[in-house]
């Protein structure tokens, strides 16, 4: 986001491959987000026109002004791995997760949980209405040559 031609660099990528439906999603952390936000506001209302969804990652841990949240065209929110991985034990960590989940929800924006890696972390975040969870639980990074191997064989179980 802070290069100038970053935005016009991914629409001529998009350009290239017009019957490519799926889309393209970009995480951006809050912090980089939150630096130069006016220009930032209107680089995501560019990528948006162009059908790109965007998540804010590391959700929690910068410094978002919440009267930006409704201003800003983002499709998700990702919740920052260190509220979750405390849950459990710090009821203050609980209670930043439920809200970040409502506040998200009101805004009528997906909510990810990261660095989910217990069952237990699962159903807690699915009694506070976590949309989708990330985490070990479900898979350590895969090389992207190998995420459709993965997938094949998940497929057939």
């Amino acid at each position: 986001m802070k290069d100038k031609n970053f935005v016009p660099a991914v629409i001529s990528v998009l350009d290239s491959f017009p019957d490519d439906k799926a889309g393209l999603e970009l995480e951006i952390t809050e912090t980089l987000i939150m630096e130069n936000l006016d220009d930032n506001i209107k680089k995501f209302y560019e990528l948006k026109d162009k059908g790109v969804r965007i998540s804010i990652d590391d959700f929690g841990t910068g410094y978002s002004s919440l009267s930006y949240m409704s201003k800003l065209p983002v499709n998700a929110l990702k919740i920052d791995r260190s509220f979750i991985s405390d849950m459990l034990d710090n009821p203050d960590d609980t209670n930043i997760v439920s809200t970040i989940i409502m506040l998200a929800h009101s805004l009528n924006l997906k909510v990810i949980a990261e660095g989910v890696e217990t069952t237990e972390q699962v159903n807690l975040l699915r009694l506070l209405k976590c949309d989708q969870f990330q985490g070990y639980l479900f898979s350590p990074p895969v090389p992207p040559l190998d995420i459709e191997t993965m997938l094949k064989a998940r497929s057939t179980t």
